[in-house]
């Protein structure tokens, strides 16, 4: 990558300049930008202006010092010296050329880097309680989980994605939730049962009781106990039946996970006990009210939390340790988890909780997705999950079919409205038409090419020096750029960055093949060249639309 070759040559050249005092040797940080205008290099670089009070010299004179001491190389044509200090580079063509055919030589790997240096990483992302199926409000997380997970194994990472199953038994929701499928399943056997407070009276509750009562029969269900134990054994035959759900509505997304972790192996295995034991240990727990409390105060937290409530019951705070010890017990160096906004509050818990149980806080990562608002007409559609006023998934996707990039077409830190008209569109209008029909028209073009004679598999030998038009080396330079875009996409955990990617190739493509005519059997070497160019576009463009889980069709 040019920028990466860049940033060496200024380090060797202030090696250089501070063996031989013509600089100070001094800790500075080397950062290349985009300058706004072509005419103004390729790169540029404020080092200068930032060493210029260390070194006690005026910013030029630094500048004029690194250039100086700058090494050879191929890829720089020439340096300046602009404004109060900035030093621009003009890059070699060449270097333009060499990113096209490294795309073409390649292939679906331009784009990957060993980063990560084959560290074991887990995403966990999405984990709605079982509870019913998915809508769109708790769902952001799986195209941001998923493509985050994408690109850490693109920059090298050993990555696994997990779904965390919140069935353990002191989840009330889960066992709310066995008590409301028990009493739809009584309904539908044609006995009356009182409704709990607060109960899921969603349609979807009575189609899951159908299902039990399809798999478990009418006897062994009605046997079972109208009391917390009941609810809980009910519950557990529900979650069969709904996970069946969130994992068909996940894969029609192209989710899948490597594995689907139930909390309730932390109560079996005795984890959860062992990290009681533990934190007992460490004497950072007490006890006030009947209750177990985590000193967390001393960690950092605004309040010492509640681990075991005075009825017994294990809180989450509790299961979260435990869940962590259970992940770095699988090997994992960094846990990434995607939560949503209503979470937000435990992170300072969960990390002050670490640190008092002697874990580095620095192994986990909390990113919080905000919540997606569906619209139609200019209207918020409105939805609550236990009052049964909901928009599964299953439902929007049915309706509008891909909707991965909709999801990710903004920061999760931003809240997202989601615009059914637009995504129901098959127009330029629709982000996701548009890039996918960049993709297209190229695997048009190369078979039109191909049926006129013209070689399509051998471009890799093209003469590309005769791709000179500003559009063409727009385009080469998208080439360059990508790679280097994709690791800080990832460092970023920033999916909504190859979005917009895959929309900038696609109107960079769109505005080339405007203007520069690619088969024309009067020009043949550069109609060859021409094809090239194209060929390693179609390549990226399929590399990103991979990145984001969402299909490069060769025809629309």
């Amino acid at each position: 990558m040019a920028d990466q070759q860049l940033i060496d040559l200024i380090a060797q050249a202030l090696a250089v300049c501070a063996e031989s005092g013509a600089l100070p040797a001094c800790e500075v940080e080397i950062a290349l930008e985009q300058p706004p205008k072509p005419e103004m290099g390729d790169f540029s670089c404020n080092v200068a202006l930032r060493m210029s009070a260390e070194a006690k010299m005026k910013p030029r004179d630094v500048a004029q010092a690194i250039i100086d001491a700058l090494p050879d190389c191929p890829v720089v044509d020439r340096c300046e010296i602009a404004g109060p200090g900035f030093i621009n580079f003009y890059l070699s063509p060449t270097w333009l050329q060499d990113a096209v055919r490294d795309v073409l030589l390649l292939g679906e790997r331009y784009g990957t880097s060993d980063e990560g240096a084959g560290r074991k990483v887990q995403v966990e992302f999405v984990s709605a309680n079982p509870v019913g199926p998915l809508h769109v409000g708790n769902a952001r997380g799986g195209p941001f989980g998923d493509t985050v997970a994408s690109l850490l194994t693109a920059t090298g990472y050993e990555v696994e994605r997990e779904y965390l199953l919140n069935d353990g038994p002191d989840n009330t929701q889960f066992v709310l939730f066995g008590h409301s499928i028990q009493v739809r399943v009584h309904e539908l056997i044609g006995e009356d049962r009182e409704m709990p407070e607060n109960g899921y009276k969603g349609e979807y509750v009575i189609d899951f009781a159908r299902e039990l009562l399809q798999l478990h029969g009418e006897e062994k269900l009605a046997a079972i106990p109208d009391d917390r134990a009941g609810h809980d054994e009910m519950a557990l035959l529900a979650e069969e039946v709904v996970v069946a759900h969130i994992r068909e509505t996940l894969a029609t997304l192209g989710i899948e996970y490597q594995s689907w972790f139930s909390e309730r192996k932390l109560f079996e295995a005795g984890t959860v006990d062992a990290k009681i034991e533990d934190l007992r240990e460490r004497g950072v727990v007490y006890e006030k009210d009947g209750a177990l409390w985590l000193r967390t105060t001393q960690f950092g937290d605004e309040e010492d939390r509640v681990l075991v409530r005075s009825t017994g019951a294990r809180t989450y705070l509790m299961t979260d340790l435990a869940y962590i010890d259970d992940k770095l017990a699988r090997g994992f160096e960094h846990c990434i988890y995607v939560w949503g906004p209503d979470h937000a509050a435990q992170v300072p818990s969960v990390q002050a909780g670490l640190a008092a149980a002697g874990v580095d806080p620095g192994v986990t990562e909390f990113i919080i997705h905000q919540v997606v608002r569906l619209t139609e007409g200019g209207e918020i559609v409105k939805m609550s999950k236990r009052a049964g006023k909901i928009v599964t998934l299953r439902q929007l996707i049915e309706e509008v079919g891909v909707t991965r990039f909709f999801l990710l077409s903004r920061s999760v830190d931003a809240h997202l409205d989601f615009d059914l008209d637009l995504a129901r569109q098959e127009s330029d209008e629709n982000p996701v038409y548009y890039v996918q029909y960049a993709h297209a028209r190229i695997s048009s073009i190369l078979r039109e090419a191909h049926a006129q004679g013209l070689a399509t598999d051998d471009v890799q030998e093209a003469d590309l020096s005769l791709l000179q038009h500003p559009d063409e080396l727009r385009l080469m330079r998208w080439m360059a750029d990508y790679p280097g875009e994709v690791l800080d996409a990832a460092n970023r955990r920033a999916p909504h960055r190859i979005a917009h990617l895959s929309r900038d190739l696609a109107a960079t493509f769109h505005q080339f093949y405007g203007t520069c005519r690619v088969i024309d059997r009067d020009a043949p070497e550069l109609s060859r060249a021409r094809l090239a160019l194209v060929s390693a576009t179609r390549i990226v463009l399929a590399n990103i639309l991979g990145l984001l889980g969402i299909s490069a069709p060769e025809t629309m």
